[in-house]
């Protein structure tokens, strides 16, 4: 994956309203720009009031998401303030609880799995392609858990009453 932009040069138009098209090249020096974008689309999306969703290739190692969201190899995920809990977008990745079929789930995405972020609403926002460079170390097992994996479940007893019936 290209880290960070170091010029740009105009290229052929690609379409009527496009007066030129840029072409990034990178600096292998720098931290990638991936999160920082994601981040700064995320925050964009969300001061205008309207619903940031996540897309990720599940197929990528370390993505941990609920088998029922999965559609031809991907999901889509609203990653709101209102639809997550301790949403945590870092350089490597981003994750969050989230309810599904009302049972909460910790879903864990690579940054390397994203490959859109934008707004419900209006589909403004940005795509990335997938790129195996950047795709962590393969983890034993399928990348993908089901929710029954991942649920903690606190309770290992079924609680009793505590009262009787007295005669």
């Amino acid at each position: 994956m290209p880290t960070a932009c170091s010029k740009a040069m105009p290229l052929e138009p690609v379409s009527p309203k496009q007066k030129e098209n840029i072409v990034l090249t990178f600096d292998d020096n720098m931290s990638p720009v991936k999160p920082y974008l994601i981040e700064a689309l995320y925050q964009w999306i969300s001061d205008n009031g309207l619903t940031p969703l996540v897309v990720a290739d599940v197929s990528v190692s370390g993505v941990k998401v609920p088998q029922s969201a999965i559609e031809d190899g991907k999901v889509v995920l609203n990653i709101s303030m209102t639809a997550t809990q301790g949403l945590v977008m870092e350089d490597e990745v981003i994750s969050f609880s989230a309810r599904f079929s009302g049972r909460p789930f910790l879903v864990v995405i690579p940054m390397a799995a994203v490959t859109a972020i934008y707004a419900r609403e209006n589909s403004q926002g940005m795509m990335f392609d997938v790129d195996p460079d950047e795709t962590p170390e393969a983890t034993d097992g399928n990348s993908v858990e089901s929710s029954e994996d991942n649920n903690t479940n606190k309770k290992t007893h079924k609680k009793t009453g505590h009262l009787k019936l007295v005669d």
